[in-house]
């Protein structure tokens, strides 16, 4: 096969072209053996844009069989089974059909000559750059057990974060959509009796009673306009994210929005920091531990600033030095960074780091949530005591006026 590359050379010029390999891995290899530092590496026919959107949709994988295999063939490796065997038996315990055929592919491809890393390559929405880094450092270094076993906690920290955040958003989702069907319920099925018998009653009807009617005769009889103006809506707004513009966009305004933004940058800047952190330990170079952690990196900011480390690095510069005076990541890791350059401990230094964002991190969400959840509930009981009260208010005024003739 022909891959089209981007890369560095030694002397930190930007280069690109074209390399026959037998597929991903392979071609990484020869390039590595150049000389080169590689930045990108694609099939040739294939945009790169097909190649970004498999790394954005990480988020989409399921982190759980990742860790969960990883831990499991890391007991079975370092007990001393064969690569081979190790696969085989995970295979058959495996009850997901689809990751038991991954796994089945994995293997056959190690047992017909295959690289482990290279299997791995075959896969990339279930194993990301970063992984298939460490397997090969692994190879390369017979080291292949602990590669595992780190993947094993990285993959187990980005489960933990992402369960963590899941499980703080639970509450206020469920909250919203209850107090939308709360509203929805009072709108079509309770207000129009009692619109029916305002008519009959031929009462005056104050200004929010007589809105409010109006609100609900609309949402009866044109119910359907708003389900297809809700549909074209999110179709616009699907189609807009998986523009450039749209990711790019989003992009900006997760990380400058107010308190969100700088939950999203520590969040963002712990997995940087961990994937740097996990990749220095198990002896990748810096460089190539900087390009990995670049393509498993979806917010375009991020990768923009790990592009310029991985050039700064390239001309000889520390890594401390391209995320100086930068607004996307904080100062301590800015310090951490220059200190880990000193000491030659930059890789335990920027896995401690992360481990403190992320204890921060679920501390921040959590608060944040317990702010947010009596909001709603208070937004909710505003909205059905402003309904409530303005159905019964010309019940109230028919009472006064019965009691005045009387």
């Amino acid at each position: 096969m022909t891959f089209v590359y981007k890369a560095y050379d030694r002397d930190g010029s930007a280069t690109k072209g074209n390399v026959d390999a037998r597929d991903l891995g392979d071609a990484r290899e020869i390039l590595r053996r150049r000389g080169l530092y590689v930045l990108s590496v694609t099939a040739d026919g294939e945009s790169e844009k097909k190649d970004t959107s498999a790394a954005r949709s990480r988020g989409g994988r399921k982190l759980q069989n990742v860790a969960m295999f990883m831990r499991q063939l890391h007991v079975l490796i370092s007990t001393g089974t064969p690569i081979v065997e190790a696969l085989l038996a995970l295979e058959r315990q495996t009850q997901d059909p689809q990751w038991r055929g991954v796994i089945t592919a994995v293997r056959e491809n190690v047992e017909q000559g295959l690289p482990f890393s290279s299997a791995l390559a075959q896969f990339p929405d279930q194993f990301d750059a970063v992984c298939r880094g460490l397997i090969m450092a692994g190879e390369s270094g017979g080291n292949l057990d602990a590669m595992l076993d780190r993947l094993a906690v990285l993959t187990r920290k980005q489960v933990h974060v992402r369960s963590a955040v899941i499980g703080a958003l639970i509450y206020p989702c469920l909250l919203i959509v209850v107090a939308i069907s709360v509203l929805m319920v009072l709108l079509t099925f309770v207000l129009p009796r009692f619109a029916d018998l305002f008519h009959t009653l031929d009462t005056p009807l104050p200004g929010s009673t007589y809105i409010l009617v109006l609100v609900s005769q609309a949402t009866c009889r044109y119910w359907w306009v708003a389900l297809v103006a809700a549909g074209g809506l999110g179709f616009g707004i699907y189609t807009w994210l998986n523009t450039e513009i749209g990711r790019r966009a989003v992009a900006v305004a997760a990380v400058r929005l107010p308190t969100l933004g700088a939950l999203t940058r520590n969040f963002a800047t712990a997995r940087i920091t961990r994937l740097l952190g996990i990749l220095l330990q198990g002896r990748v170079s810096l460089v190539e531990a900087l390009q990995l952690t670049r393509e498993s990196t979806n917010n375009h900011l991020y990768a923009r600033l790990l592009d310029k480390a991985s050039a700064a690095v390239t001309r000889g510069e520390s890594l401390a030095s391209a995320f100086a005076n930068n607004s996307l990541v904080a100062p301590s890791v800015y310090e951490a960074m220059r200190s880990g350059d000193k000491t030659g401990q930059l890789g335990p230094l920027l896995s401690t780091v992360a481990d403190f964002l992320d204890e921060e991190n679920e501390v921040t969400l959590r608060s944040l949530t317990s702010i947010i959840e009596p909001f709603i509930l208070i937004v909710l009981g505003v909205l059905v005591g402003f309904v409530v009260l303005s159905m019964f208010l010309p019940l109230f005024d028919l009472t006064a006026a019965m009691r005045g003739g009387n």
